[in-house]
């Protein structure tokens, strides 16, 4: 009977693996998730540049001073609450001091930054954005408040299936929360794969939420109100068109502040929800009230000509309660022939027959 060499074959193979791991290197522990405590008076951008993904900055109650430049995925800001709040610092410097925004989450084409989330916090008093973020993807802003802001109070560029959810933005310059392909450049509108605004409280903004040339998302159970207008989407003649998405289930009333007119566009007073240059939008279940002024973008519902002359086409107003509007409830002013106003609740519409 021959002997048995198992024994032998274990070793060897025991052997092989062990020389295997000398010549590859035996794989880096995992790191480990901390979390930086940030107390008032010490930088935020310390412990942000400090952290590796996985990792939490805390901020404790209490003032920061300072802009914050984020560069690393899966990270977390959260605050303790409002009363964790970030202001402008005279002096500060830094790219994102440089451009003037509080918090900067910034990735670069091909390489977007991914899983950062900012919660439970306040900025406010910056000169353009309050939060800031281009090139991101699955980003998260929950239960932050961003107030009087020059420009937006939080914004998205060029950045995919970002969640913007119960926030308050109030008293911003330009848009409590804009979301866009890009501001500066020309081009179709970006697919966001599924972006999601919703829940938020958006007050005494120049607009509530704008969506400019940007597709696929939903903007739901917001309230908005106290502002210019309430929520604008906007496309133009590039390809991708703005558009495929939803607008539901938002409570969109007296959005009656007066906005001055600028080289492109009339002075925005009493507008509720407006499309232009849109297509395959669906605007559904909403309740919008008392939303009225003198423009010629005024009114509940509104699609309006776009200023580069691309016509809405194939959106869907349905279901939708407006009412107390003017000069309109629902007011189709665009030159679009394929749009549906279906089973809405209204009193004045433009052209007759869309109540």
């Amino acid at each position: 009977m021959p002997k048995r060499r198992v024994p032998h074959l274990a070793g060897a193979t025991a052997t092989a693996s062990a020389l295997a791991l000398i010549t590859l290197g035996a794989a880096p522990p995992a790191h480990a998730a901390q979390t930086h405590l940030v107390r008032p008076g010490e930088s935020i951008q310390q412990a942000v540049d400090a952290a590796r993904p996985g990792d939490t900055v805390r901020l404790l109650p209490g003032t920061y001073t300072g802009s914050v430049l984020v560069t690393t995925s899966d990270l977390t800001i959260r605050g303790a609450g409002p009363q964790s709040v970030i202001n402008p610092a005279a002096g500060s410097t830094g790219a994102c001091a440089a451009a003037g925004h509080g918090i900067c989450v910034t990735g670069t084409e091909g390489h977007r930054l991914t899983d950062v989330r900012i919660e439970a916090l306040t900025v406010s008093g910056f000169a353009k954005n309050g939060i800031a973020a281009s090139e991101t993807d699955r980003m998260t802003v929950h239960a932050v408040q961003v107030l009087g802001n020059g420009q937006q109070g939080i914004s998205q560029e060029k950045s995919t299936r970002g969640v913007i959810t119960g926030n308050v933005a109030r008293d911003n310059g330009q848009s409590g929360v804009f979301l866009a392909n890009a501001v500066e450049n020309e081009g179709g509108a970006i697919d966001t794969e599924g972006a999601v605004i919703g829940q938020n409280r958006l007050t005494g903004n120049r607009i509530g939420v704008t969506v400019r040339r940007a597709r696929t998302l939903t903007i739901g159970e917001n309230r908005i109100s106290g502002n210019c207008g309430g929520v604008f989407i906007v496309g133009d003649e590039g390809v991708p068109r703005a558009g495929a998405l939803t607008v539901s289930r938002n409570v969109v009333e007296s959005n009656n502040k007066y906005c001055p007119p600028n080289p492109r566009l009339d002075f925005i007073q009493g507008t509720g929800i407006l499309l232009t240059g849109a297509e395959d939008t669906v605007v559904t279940g909403n309740k919008v009230r008392d939303n009225v002024g003198a423009s010629s973008m005024s009114g509940g519902i509104v699609l309006f000509r776009s200023v580069v002359g691309a016509a809405n086409a194939r959106n869907t107003v349905s279901d939708n309660l407006a009412m107390g509007n003017g000069p309109a409830d629902l007011a189709d002013r665009d030159t679009g022939t394929s749009n549906a106003f279906v089973r809405n609740r209204c009193a004045v519409s433009e052209p007759a027959g869309h109540c």
